[in-house]
């Protein structure tokens, strides 16, 4: 081998060797860069991740809040509707009150016009057709009275315990006061209703035919004398002035 061949053969021994060498030596060097680039690759995807949980929770967060809100003023408005009924129902109560408050202080006003008695079974509280036909003879007098009350009074006879006599004449009171309420039209300010029990007999108790007759209910149609008297008095009025 000459000189030259031995120098080519040294030449490509040293350029593989300082190859390797600079090989080694970037890979050495940008190791550590490209783990630091991963890494922040890991952390953008955790930080991303974080952040559409967190918009996902306050999504959430805002519909419940609005769901919430929603109900708040649900309940709101159920509660404005319930106070405007109460205070209506309040009003027309005041009203009735104050009518009912007139007209009692007027009663010794009040003459009585008609009367009628219907009569009930034993325990029982239920209109026949018979006290029907009575009622509605009874309540053809009402178109002749305009200021009018209607009193109702419930017997029963001397039978069973003091407490049950007074519901149970209770009972048939409402029985004819429901019937000339709902027929003709009688506003409940113009009704008195009593519930006597046994008390107030028309008859002996010691006889089924006294107990028969016990078991009632008197309806008496009661008009404002001072008002009717005022109302035939003004033709006269009206002629004496002519």
């Amino acid at each position: 081998m000459n000189r030259l061949s031995i120098l080519a053969v040294l030449l490509a021994g040293s350029l593989m060797t300082v190859g390797c060498a600079t090989k080694n030596y970037v890979r050495n060097q940008t190791a550590p860069v490209i783990n630091n680039v991963n890494e922040l690759d890991d952390q953008t995807a955790k930080n991303t991740r974080d952040i559409r949980d967190t918009d996902t929770r306050a999504q959430q967060g805002i519909a419940q809040v609005n769901s919430k809100a929603g109900t708040a003023d649900q309940k709101a408005l159920a509660a404005g509707r319930t106070a405007d009924q109460a205070n209506q129902n309040a009003t027309e109560a005041s009203n009735r009150v104050t009518s009912l408050a007139g007209t009692v202080e007027s009663l010794d006003n009040y003459q009585s016009v008609a009367d009628t008695t219907v009569l009930f079974g034993f325990d029982k509280a239920e209109l026949t057709r018979k006290d029907k036909q009575t009622l509605d003879d009874f309540a053809a007098q009402f178109q002749n009275q305009r200021h009018y009350i209607v009193q109702v009074e419930g017997y029963t006879d001397s039978t069973g315990p003091a407490d049950y006599n007074y519901q149970l004449s209770q009972r048939r009171a409402d029985v004819v006061i429901q019937y000339l309420a709902q027929k003709y039209n009688v506003p409940a300010h113009k009704i008195f209703l009593i519930g006597l029990g046994k008390d107030n007999p028309v008859a002996q108790n010691t006889s089924s035919a006294g107990r028969a007759k016990n078991r009632r209910v008197d309806v008496r149609l009661m008009a404002n004398s001072l008002t009717e008297s005022a109302r035939s008095s003004s033709p006269n009025q009206q002629q004496s002035m002519q």
